[in-house]
């Protein structure tokens, strides 16, 4: 007897997913992923701007088809009376509202958490903005770039004659979709046991300090401001890119001390190893130029291959420098699946990235890719219990 496939996890979770560019999207795609029904709602003039951001084909965004897969489509004019309706009776079914609006926006549409937990005193409404709903920079627009600014990022990221760096893609935007993607998981789980829904409150600045790791400590007890270092670090050496004979570059670790014993072993420096100074990590971080040139200086007398082969023998931690091409082919990756295929009917087969993570017995899925705009909205309207002409008549309004 066949063993009916066990359902998605998050299989009959009913999401609403109000929000554009790019944190409060990608959260609910992460929800999609692992079977969460997803409802896209965007503005029937004023489609999603990621919709237009980046590369496209044939007229179609790309990256929307990302991060609009697993997600139905519907569009409403939120601001419009018929629209604040016809959200209020999606929500009544829903169990998340995901939005990203300036706050005060939604309650200036009637759409604020006091009219939404009326219609569902179990919905849990995770509201994705730059500064959070309260405080001095609450209603400045706000976006990626300016978190990875503040949170102190961009202050440690490049050499150090250089500028602050920022990064070339939503750093902070994809942390912030993690993060609330983990605290809508723990809302509903609290919701289980007390019946009743919440607001989360999640601002991209805060998610972004999180990932610096103990930088506030370090002010707080020892006045120690990181400064810029470009790709070395203060904690330990070797730790750098290094350039191959071939002109490739590869990515060198000694997190640990017996790993940057293997590599000095390797690279015909043993002697180093009994200096007193290499007995631990900021002892080595103080003698960087040294190790630098020591590693370096092999490495480059060596094509990437070579060098790859000799450190995986000796035990020693190395990776490629890869740009996407190199990802596609490697086959870690692909035993892995991490990039995988999806069908589509406008562009046919596209490869992209995975689900996140990989369960053993309830795994994910990409079901679809980014569906055109509006394009289930008489359906979704349909399953809330909205009659052929009302939505004719949302349509003839504009509020559709």
């Amino acid at each position: 007897m066949t063993t009916a496939p066990a359902p998605a996890p998050l299989e009959g979770l009913r999401v609403l997913d109000l929000a554009t560019l790019f944190a409060g999207p990608l959260a609910a795609m992460m929800l999609g992923d692992f079977g969460a029904d997803v409802v896209k709602v965007e503005h029937p003039r004023k489609p999603d701007p990621s919709r237009g951001h980046g590369p496209a084909k044939d007229g179609i965004g790309l990256w929307w088809k990302v991060l609009g897969r697993n997600k139905r489509t519907v569009t409403l004019d939120l601001s419009s009376p018929g629209g604040r309706d016809a959200l209020l009776r999606l929500a009544a079914d829903a169990d998340v509202v995901v939005e990203n609006f300036r706050p005060g926006t939604l309650e200036r549409w009637g759409l604020g958490w006091e009219e939404l937990s009326a219609a569902n005193p179990r919905l849990v409404l995770a509201r994705v903005t730059g500064f959070g709903q309260f405080g001095p920079y609450a209603r400045r627009p706000g976006f990626g770039t300016l978190a990875e600014a503040m949170s102190g990022f961009a202050a440690i990221t490049g050499e150090p004659d250089g500028p602050p760096t920022l990064p070339p893609f939503g750093l902070a935007d994809s942390i912030a979709a993690l993060a609330t993607a983990y605290a809508v998981m723990t809302a509903l789980t609290a919701r289980a046991a007390t019946g009743r829904g919440q607001v989360v409150d999640m601002a991209i600045i805060e998610p972004m300090l999180s990932v610096l790791g103990p930088h506030p400590l370090w002010y707080d007890q020892l006045g120690y401001v990181q400064p810029r270092t470009g790709n070395r670090s203060r904690n330990n050496a070797p730790r750098n890119t290094y350039r191959t004979s071939d002109g490739s570059w590869v990515a060198v670790s000694t997190s640990a001390q017996s790993i940057a014993e293997r590599v000095l072993r390797l690279v015909g420096r043993p002697e180093l190893i009994d200096e007193p100074w290499f007995a631990d990590g900021a002892g080595r971080a103080a003698h960087t130029e040294l190790l630098d040139e020591a590693v370096g200086s092999w490495i480059a007398r060596h094509t990437r291959e070579e060098a790859m082969a000799a450190f995986e023998k000796a035990e020693a931690a190395i990776a490629p420098v890869y740009d996407v091409r190199d990802v596609l082919a490697d086959p870690q990756f692909r035993a892995l699946g991490t990039v995988t295929e999806v069908p589509d009917p406008e562009l046919g087969p596209l490869r992209m990235q995975n689900v996140l993570f990989r369960l053993s017995e309830t795994p994910g899925a990409i079901r679809w890719a980014g569906r055109p705009h509006g394009a289930d909205t008489d359906e979704v309207l349909a399953e809330a219990g909205l009659t052929p002409a009302e939505i004719t008549g949302l349509r003839a309004r504009g509020a559709v």
